[in-house]
């Protein structure tokens, strides 16, 4: 991504939501990297755009915990240290265990889990291909079929906020294609428990599949 285009979506309405998107890809892909400065000027060029849409895009990132401003230096990507890292991890497990076990009080819909199963076929396919952005984008889809299944959109927004502290890190996970090849399998085994209405299972595996991440992550942060 490197001439501002969207991959062929249609631009967002305004120039501020334009920017937002492509900035919020870049960090996903691993373009810009935790700890990385974002110069306005080089910004405002690629996208075509004043600097101030790049401001308004920026206080949002600062909401969400992706990017931090400093004094005299301007703005970078977040770089999280260990315990921040634990601590979100921490606020996903209680939350998501709570959406499980809401989700399945009932009969889960055939709408959710197909597009589960949707899901998880674009995640091994953007996989397959090599293209950790849009298997990032695909992984995120897939856990929040779960989280909006629950029908609890406070909870979904706290978990929303929680993902997006932490986007930055998930590419070097994806970097990795053991990890790849093991999210893949993690995921059917997922479908399947919320299939079968296990609710023991479901919230064991999502905690495994989370403890994964962490793991890998913790390996990244403690090198650094």
């Amino acid at each position: 991504m490197t001439d501002g285009s969207d991959n062929g979506q249609a631009r967002p309405p305004t120039a501020q939501a334009f920017v937002l998107t492509q900035l919020r890809r870049a960090i996903s892909a691993g373009e810009f990297v935790p700890g990385q400065p974002l110069r306005q000027d080089a910004l405002a060029k690629r996208f075509g755009v004043s600097r101030v849409p790049l401001r308004e895009a920026f206080k949002v990132l600062e909401s969400e915990g992706q990017v931090v401003y400093e004094p005299h230096r301007g703005h970078k990507v977040a770089t999280l240290s260990l315990d921040d890292l634990l601590e979100v991890y921490r606020l996903r497990q209680l939350l998501e265990t709570e959406a499980a076990r809401s989700a399945l009080k009932t009969v889960p819909s055939p709408g959710v889990l197909q597009a589960l199963h949707h899901a998880a076929a674009e995640v091994e396919a953007a996989s397959a291909a090599g293209d950790l952005l849009r298997m990032t984008e695909a992984n995120r889809r897939f856990h929040f079929v779960l989280v909006e299944a629950a029908g609890m959109p406070r909870l979904d927004r706290i978990v929303q906020v929680l993902w997006d502290a932490t986007e930055a890190y998930r590419f070097v996970y994806y970097g990795v294609e053991s990890n790849r090849e093991r999210v893949e399998r993690e995921h059917l085994l997922i479908i399947d428990a919320f299939e079968q209405q296990d609710t023991a299972r479901l919230i064991r595996l999502l905690d495994e599949h989370r403890e994964h991440a962490v793991e890998a992550l913790r390996a990244f942060l403690e090198a650094r």
